[in-house]
């Protein structure tokens, strides 16, 4: 078993009498990504702070290690091993995308034929090398986060904390990081993303936290998180009068809707429940006309785990 690239142990940190982290348990294993959540003020962007060496932790912590580095004794050692791309891009839109890549090489003490080729091949590999001449303030927000992320590979960093990274993206531009950021993890990164998008975290994360009032209110993959809110059902649907009634005979705890014809049962949605579902309709030979799963989403999660209320909104239903 390899040590985990980022692993925290009671994480703390306070300003004055506010306490912002509260005993935050992580770890992130390599070349996964690694999804935190939380509503604004819970400590996300505190968090990826400490974790990257801007800000320090209080005294009262734990041991963290990320990359292997003790984050208290060894910090340069742990900056040499990162990268960072925060809520607000970095890029500077007086000069060139080429000149704000080769400022980062400079920053890294790359020679300068080392730099001009990290440059082009990161230009090349995020589609920016016709615009790399050109002033970066002319950048839509999807190239410049693309030159944002290029410039945190300049240094080859082997675990990369993404703060917020599609915020105030089109949805096309935020496909285009989405896959940017699995090409990452291919090629053995390991990913701490923040995102205020649910379905970022959904459609990405390996492993994801919710974080609320500085603490860790519960975390797992995405399916575990879903499996802890109550909610989900499976809803039958019947034409015939007859199989309606004998469904509704052979499976225990339903709800009768006698005027749509429709059963719903309480379920995890798992492969094994269903098919308890379908076992005991067909021993009774009944066939029902349709078939739709509903499992709690990120969304209920999130509101279930941080006290908020859902707005309410169309179930989002599998059809079988």
């Amino acid at each position: 078993m390899t040590d985990p690239a980022i692993a925290a142990n009671g994480l703390r940190k306070s300003y004055g009498d506010k306490t912002v982290l509260d005993g935050v348990d992580l770890a992130v294993p390599e070349g996964t990504i690694f999804s935190l959540l939380g509503p604004n003020g819970a400590g996300k962007t505190t968090a990826v702070k400490v974790l990257s060496t801007l800000i320090s932790p209080d005294p009262a912590s734990g041991r963290i290690r990320v990359g292997g580095h003790d984050l208290t004794t060894a910090p340069q050692a742990v900056r040499a091993a990162i990268g960072v791309t925060g809520q607000f891009s970095a890029v500077d839109g007086l000069i060139t995308g080429e000149e704000n890549m080769l400022l980062m090489a400079d920053l890294h003490h790359l020679s300068r034929l080392e730099g001009r080729q990290v440059t082009a091949e990161l230009l090349e590999r995020f589609d920016l090398t016709e615009a790399a001449k050109k002033p970066a303030s002319t950048y839509s927000g999807g190239m410049k986060r693309r030159l944002d992320i290029a410039m945190t590979l300049v240094g080859n960093p082997r675990i990369i904390f993404l703060d917020e990274p599609t915020t105030g993206l089109d949805p096309r531009s935020r496909h285009t990081m989405w896959q940017i950021i699995r090409e990452l993890v291919s090629d053995g990164v390991t990913v701490f993303l923040t995102t205020q998008y649910l379905e970022e975290a959904d459609e990405l994360a390996d492993r994801i936290a919710v974080l609320n009032d500085g603490k860790i209110a519960a975390q797992g993959t995405a399916e575990e998180l879903k499996r802890l809110i109550p909610g989900g059902h499976v809803r039958l649907r019947f034409t015939d009068p007859a199989a309606y009634q004998s469904a509704a005979s052979a499976l225990r705890e339903v709800t009768c809707d006698d005027e749509s014809l429709t059963l719903q049962l309480p379920s995890d949605g798992s492969q094994r429940e269903l098919r308890s579902i379908l076992d005991r309709l067909d021993s009774n030979g009944i066939e029902a006309d349709e078939l739709t799963v509903h499992t709690p989403d990120l969304d209920d999660v999130f509101f279930a785990l941080t006290g908020g209320t859902a707005i309410p909104t169309q179930p989002k239903e599998a059809a079988r």
